[in-house]
Parts: structure tokens; C-alpha cells; sequence
């Protein structure tokens, strides 16, 4: 049995990942954290668990993730990291402590977006000639944008054209530049996610599109992750490494 920690307990993304685990057949939540908890079955400090956690899952925010790494690390304890938004300090943060626990970090927990990643790449490669466009579309209330996922996806054509530039948004009258991979960030209504590549030449364009159904994708990517990590070595681990062994 795997005993899971889930930090951001409370909020939308915790909820469900409490209640995914509480339904799988091989995990348990050894305990809940919430900074805005006021008591009850959930923690509000990190210093207060008790419990033993073979792993931790955090879906709270960006802010809290370096007292959350001192504490795994302190603890022993693998992490996935669910969160985007990061700053520099706070990716260096995440890189120390992966020297220390196994630790998964990636800007989208669903295996769809990593297939898609892995398409958009190769198709990048076999057009390289082909303009390269972005569009995400997300809920009213998320915080960054573009999304943690939309630059993924940039980044990931990047590995196949290195001279490649990401550019949020478009204003004004200069002209695209050949290099450029413009990214378009759409915030509306209650929206999971959705996220379009397109690729298109003079005579054609390819649309990759990802769309989110429901949120408990991603609470099912972090348990996947979770099942992962268990027993793995210190290290920086993605959804690249979980589709490897698929």
C-alpha cells in the first residue's frame, strides 16, 4: 500500500486527488495539507504530520513549493510536483532537492499532453520549414499565461529547432519572423483545458489539439506519477520518463 501525502488538500485539484487515491486499491492518504485549513481531519503546517507518506503530491501553488522541498527532503519523502508558475529561484529549488529525492516535475499531468508534445516535435522536424502556432484556452481564474503546458509544448518543438523563439501574443504591425513560435493564451468561463499546435505551410496546416474533459485526468496522471516515483532513485523525473515504461 502507498501511503500518499496530498499538499493543497483542499483546493479544487487536491479534492479530487484525495478521492482518487481514497478509490485505488493500492493507495491511502496517510494525510492532507492545507494552508488554509481550520482544522479537522486536514493540516494546515507541514511540521504538524505525524503520518508516514512513502510519496507526496502537491496541487497547491507555485509559492509553497520551496518549504514543501525542504520538508520532503528533510523527510525522505518523493515528490511530484504539480504546480506551475515557478520562478527562477524556485526551478533551482526544485533542482536541488532532485539531487536529494526522486522527485516529478512536469508543467501537465496528462499523458495525453506528453503525447502530444512528442507529435508536435516530429512534426516540427519533418516540417521545418512550416510556421509554428500555440493557442491554449483555460478557465477564468487561472493565474499564469501563459500556461506552465503551452510552453512545454514550445519547448518541446525547440528540441527539434533550437534557433526557435517563443513569443506570447501579438500586437502592432511587424511582420511574423520565420523563427518565431507564437504562443496565444484564452481565459473564459470554466474551461479544464485546451491546447492546439498548429503547423502550416504554404499548402497545408496540421492541427494537434488536446482537450480536457475533466480535471480528474490530471489527478490520475499525479497517482500514475506517484506509482512511478515509489523505490526510484534521487533524480529530475517527467511524464517522458512514465510514457518510457509504458
Amino acid at each position: 500500500m502507498i501511503n500518499v501525502l496530498v499538499y493543497g488538500a483542499l483546493g479544487r485539484m487536491g479534492s479530487i486527488v484525495v478521492n482518487r487515491v481514497e478509490q485505488a486499491e493500492d493507495m491511502a492518504v496517510a494525510a492532507g495539507v492545507d494552508v488554509y485549513s481550520k482544522g479537522g481531519a486536514v493540516y494546515s503546517r507541514l511540521e504538524d504530520v505525524k503520518e508516514r507518506a512513502d510519496v507526496a503530491i502537491d496541487f497547491s501553488h507555485h509559492t509553497l513549493t520551496p518549504p514543501l522541498l525542504d520538508w520532503c527532503v528533510e523527510n525522505n519523502v518523493p515528490l511530484v510536483l504539480c504546480t506551475t508558475g515557478h520562478d527562477e529561484a524556485e526551478k533551482a529549488a526544485v533542482q536541488a532537492a532532485a539531487r536529494r529525492i526522486p522527485l516529478f516535475f512536469s508543467a501537465n499531468m496528462s499523458m495525453g499532453i506528453a503525447l502530444l508534445a512528442e507529435l508536435a516535435k516530429r512534426a516540427a522536424a519533418l516540417f521545418p520549414e512550416a510556421d509554428i502556432e500555440i493557442v491554449e484556452a483555460h478557465h477564468n481564474r487561472k493565474l499564469d499565461a501563459p500556461s506552465g503546458t503551452a510552453l512545454m509544448l514550445g519547448r518541446a518543438v525547440q528540441e527539434v529547432r533550437p534557433d526557435a523563439v517563443l513569443t506570447t501574443g501579438r500586437s502592432g504591425l511587424a511582420k511574423r519572423e520565420k523563427n518565431e513560435i507564437g504562443i496565444q493564451a484564452v481565459r473564459m468561463g470554466n474551461l479544464p483545458g485546451t491546447h492546439v499546435v498548429c503547423i502550416s505551410t504554404d499548402s497545408q496546416t496540421i492541427e494537434l489539439k488536446h482537450e480536457a474533459h475533466d480535471r480528474s485526468l490530471f489527478a490520475d496522471g499525479a497517482l500514475a506519477a506517484a506509482r512511478f516515483l515509489v523505490g526510484r532513485p534521487a533524480g529530475l523525473y517527467d511524464m517522458n520518463a512514465l510514457i518510457a515504461q509504458a
